[in-house]
């Protein structure tokens, strides 16, 4: 196998295209050998989700498209990112706040250090960001 496999997609910022790019990761999983009912896709799926959602809602129109991108290292590290071209970064509420939306950064956090990853963000060239999620590979064995 290569040192690494990549795929990306661009899609509107629209509430559509949160399941396209749910659609795209799935399919893409699948291809890298990671099967459908396997707890980490349903892991790399929610973490996309809520991710794709923060592209679209939290930008406020000023990012016209989002680019999910996924990269299998060595068959050791799966990292998933989501990149939008709104220069603010994800903003971590409060414990106490309440309110009915607001949670998928704690969300992806939660989940990311549950597996053994990690999260960051980082700027591009165009002053958005990308936010990473790095998760272990872990293909179940089939008997």
């Amino acid at each position: 196998m290569a040192d690494h496999q990549e795929a990306r997609v661009t899609l509107p910022s629209e509430p559509v295209s949160v399941s396209a790019a749910r659609g795209f990761v799935a399919r893409v999983l699948t291809e890298w050998g990671l099967p459908e009912d396997a707890e980490l896709a349903d892991t790399v799926r929610l973490i996309l989700s809520e991710l794709a959602t923060n592209a679209v809602l939290h930008t406020f129109g000023q990012s016209p498209t989002f680019t999910v991108d996924l990269r299998l290292e060595r068959d050791e590290e799966l990292r998933l990112g989501v990149t939008d071209s709104h220069p603010r970064r994800p903003q971590r509420l409060p414990a106490a706040v309440q309110q009915d939306n607001g949670r998928g950064m704690v969300i992806i956090r939660s989940l990311a250090k549950e597996y053994g990853g990690r999260l960051a963000v980082t700027p591009t060239a165009d002053g958005g960001k990308t936010v990473w999620v790095a998760l272990p590979w872990q293909v179940p064995v089939q008997p």
